[in-house]
């Protein structure tokens, strides 16, 4: 009664999002799919197979049924993982969505085709199917509010959902492009316009005159305002004033500070390259719309710029004038043409301060995955 989530040698294609956690652990839509799993299949015990060093904060299972952390599971294959017959492998055009045993039979899948992420900036693209899919999961299990009066709606109200204990008013919901989920304890101040697609979880706040564009998710504890358009945050991450942020992924406890600005389109509408951490070098997607990508625990001051595509690793904390470099390591600290490495005794001190105004802190483990990111990712 074991599902384990595995990254199957696919870890690095959504770095820096995963050099912190399995894939498994990534947010997407509402949910991660460890959150999802759980959901699914509560009578099940849920854990992870990814990178060693991972190991001590990521519950690591043995002796069950291996699913591919890349599929986000719908109803037909949640049911085709727990009827696989041991030493089976389950297939989707030479994709391998789950192993019990030593897999050497290959089954090939034939129900509704899952969602399946292959890089990092699929994250984004899929978003939107991702949203309106784990709304339907939870949707009849929840208790929901009436929508206040105060709040101006466009398109349908029944694509409109606010859990008991959200707080909203004087602000527009528009569902014309898709359904908007406001969780407990997250608030939206008067003024704020947002569009659907979009997600808030729990205890998340959207400040006053806020723009949000679908397909968004905010993930839990984090404070959003300014313009935003088609960007997940992972969790308790703020980017509470002024400025554009489009296409992007922002991981966990990063401030983004006051008219930060991202570029996710070229000046000539061409497709945008990013680096890859798998290759160690700079890619080319298939995105004409694409921005930016930050790690755990980085920072920006004021008025910093990102171009179209930009990577920042984890533990940064970026300021001054000009566009940073397209890939900015792990560790960095300064301005864009001088940046220096940031010791980890000064990175871990400023993690915990800023994780001390949630009443959370680094756990040891923590710590050693940032000392492992350090000396294997870190600005040298």
């Amino acid at each position: 009664m074991k599902i384990i989530l595995a990254d199957l040698n696919a870890h690095l294609r959504f770095a820096p999002l995963s050099l912190t956690r399995p894939i498994g652990d990534i947010r997407l839509g509402m949910f991660t799919n460890f959150e999802r799993w759980t959901i699914l299949l509560p009578e099940y015990e849920i854990g992870f197979h990814t990178e060693s060093y991972l190991s001590d904060e990521f519950e690591q299972l043995e002796n069950g049924v291996i699913v591919n952390a890349c599929v986000i599971p719908n109803e037909d294959f949640v049911a085709a993982v727990v009827h696989l017959e041991n030493d089976c492998r389950l297939v989707l055009n030479d994709i391998t969505l789950a192993i019990h045993g030593n897999g050497d039979n290959a089954i090939t899948f034939t129900g509704e085709t899952p969602l399946i992420v292959h890089q990092r900036w699929d994250l984004l693209s899929v978003n939107e199917a991702a949203i309106i899919h784990d709304i339907s999961l939870i949707k009849e299990s929840v208790s929901f509010q009436n929508i206040p009066k105060s709040i101006t709606v466009i398109g349908s109200k029944d694509d409109i959902y606010i859990e008991e204990g959200a707080s909203l008013e004087a602000c527009t919901l528009n569902t014309t492009e898709g359904p908007i989920y406001i969780s407990n304890g997250a608030e939206i101040m008067e003024g704020s316009n947002i569009r659907g697609p979009f997600v808030m979880c729990e205890n998340s706040v959207v400040k006053m005159g806020a723009k949000i564009y679908g397909a968004t998710t905010i993930g839990p504890s984090c404070k959003v305002g300014g313009e935003v358009s088609n960007v997940i945050f992972q969790g308790f991450s703020n980017k509470g004033h002024d400025g554009f942020l489009g296409n992007s992924y922002i991981g966990e406890w990063c401030n983004l500070g006051a008219d930060t600005n991202v570029s996710n389109l070229k000046n000539n509408y061409g497709a945008v390259s990013t680096y890859c951490y798998e290759k160690d070098e700079q890619v080319k997607t298939d995105r004409q719309f694409l921005g930016l990508f930050m790690g755990d625990h980085s920072k920006t001051g004021i008025n910093t710029m990102f171009n179209t595509g930009s990577v920042v690793g984890v533990s940064c904390n970026l300021y001054g004038a000009g566009f940073f470099p397209k890939n900015t390591p792990s560790f960095s600290w300064g301005e864009p043409n001088s940046l220096v490495p940031f010791r980890i005794e000064k990175a871990t001190e400023y993690a915990n301060r800023m994780m001390e105004r949630r009443a959370e802190k680094l756990s040891e483990s923590e710590e050693n995955i940032l000392a492992h990111l350090k000396d294997t990712y870190g600005l040298k």
